[in-house]
């Protein structure tokens, strides 16, 4: 049996995972982590063959995450598990040591498949990943949606996260997801870095 554990924020998702999972004759789910922290700390005491690692988690970027326990654990055999569909995130989470990469709306032979794949110590991505990646080989690709746009540009001008909540008719925390996904699509550790990089793109003026 391959040991698999789901480092996920999504109960939701998780808990489909771990049903599908262990129904299966070849897999088990042996840990669950609901953020990176726990993960982290969960993996020096148990080791998993296979880790399910999402990369919108509440305290960090589970590609910036994988890099790490790659070095802390170079045994360790990760698949990116992620709604994520950005050509420069799926590349960056493989050259950051990922071996799958699969979008949450994977069939369930595909994630079975997934996981048999990299326990052998091969590269796995999901159809529609595998296509658009051979697709944009030698192109930087990003796509921003024009909520994401106003939203970088608001940040550039100074607003704060509730002054934008109220310039776009939304919550903190709306604003706040919002920006989360800006730094992991723009590989920015801060806020800092993630405007200068919009700057670089012509994204804000």
């Amino acid at each position: 049996m391959i040991n698999v554990a789901i480092a996920d924020d999504h109960k939701m998702v998780v808990n489909g995972l771990i049903k599908i999972i262990n129904e299966s004759a070849t897999a088990r789910v042996a840990d669950v982590y609901y953020d990176l922290k726990s993960c982290e700390q969960g993996l020096l005491k148990s080791l998993p063959d296979v880790l399910l690692l999402d990369i919108a988690l509440p305290d960090g970027d589970g590609v910036d995450f994988c890099s790490r326990m790659k070095k802390a654990h170079s045994g360790l055999k990760i698949i990116m598990l992620t709604s994520y569909k950005e050509f420069n995130v799926a590349k960056r989470a493989l050259r950051n040591g990922a071996l799958g990469y699969v979008l949450k709306n994977a069939e369930p032979e595909e994630i079975f498949a997934a996981i048999e794949t990299v326990d052998n110590k091969e590269q796995f991505l999901c159809e529609e990943m595998d296509i658009l990646l051979k697709k944009k080989k030698n192109e930087k690709v990003i796509w921003y949606s024009e909520r994401e746009k106003q939203i970088l540009q608001d940040i550039a001008d100074g607003f704060t996260t509730k002054e934008i909540g109220d310039r776009i008719f939304r919550d903190e925390d709306t604003v706040k997801t919002h920006r989360k996904n800006l730094l992991i699509k723009l590989n920015a550790k801060n806020t800092s870095e993630m405007i200068k990089k919009a700057c670089e793109q012509n994204l804000v003026h």
